[in-house]
C-alpha cells in the first residue's frame, strides 16, 4: 500500500474538500509571517518557523486543490501530486525532522538553510499561481478518481 493510500484511509489523514481560495490566501499569509519571523529569531525558534513556513505554504496549496491533510507527513506525501522533485521532498523531509529535535527532543542543530527556506516558499507560491482548473480537477481526480 502506497504511503497517500494509508493516509487516505486516517482519519485525520487526506480528504476532499472544497477548493477553498480564501483558506489558502490566509495560509499563505500565515507563511509569510512565519518567514519575518524565521529571519527575526534565533536558536530552535528559527528551525520551528522555517519549518513551519514550508509546511503553511503546503497547507495553503492543498487548500487552493481543495484537499484537506492534518498528518504532516502525509501532507508532505502529496507533494508527489505536484511539480516536486526528489530534492524538495527530502528537504522538507530533513526541516521536519530538524524541527522535532529542536523542540521534542531539545538537540541543537544548525540551521543554514534561511534561503532554501525562502526559495521552497517562493517555489510553492509560484506553483498555486499558475494553477488551474484543469489541473485541479486532474490533481483532485487522480487522488480520488472524482
Amino acid at each position: 500500500m502506497s504511503s497517500i493510500e494509508w493516509c487516505k484511509k486516517q482519519k485525520k489523514g487526506v480528504r476532499l474538500i472544497e477548493p477553498l481560495e480564501y483558506m489558502s490566501n490566509d495560509y499563505i499569509e500565515r507563511a509569510e509571517k512565519d518567514l519575518s519571523s524565521m529571519i527575526l529569531l534565533n536558536g530552535h525558534w528559527k528551525i520551528i518557523t522555517a519549518y513551519y513556513a514550508c509546511y503553511d505554504i503546503l497547507t495553503a496549496l492543498l487548500s487552493k486543490v481543495g484537499i484537506k491533510s492534518e498528518i504532516h507527513e502525509c501532507t508532505i506525501e502529496l507533494m508527489k501530486l505536484f511539480e516536486f522533485n526528489e530534492a524538495d521532498i527530502l528537504f522538507i523531509k530533513e526541516l521536519k525532522q530538524k524541527r522535532i529535535d529542536v523542540q521534542y527532543y531539545l538537540k541543537s542543530v544548525d540551521f543554514e538553510d534561511e534561503i532554501l527556506v525562502k526559495k521552497f516558499v517562493l517555489k510553492v507560491k509560484k506553483i498555486i499561481d499558475e494553477l488551474t482548473r484543469t489541473e485541479i480537477e486532474k490533481i483532485r481526480s487522480s487522488l480520488y478518481g472524482v
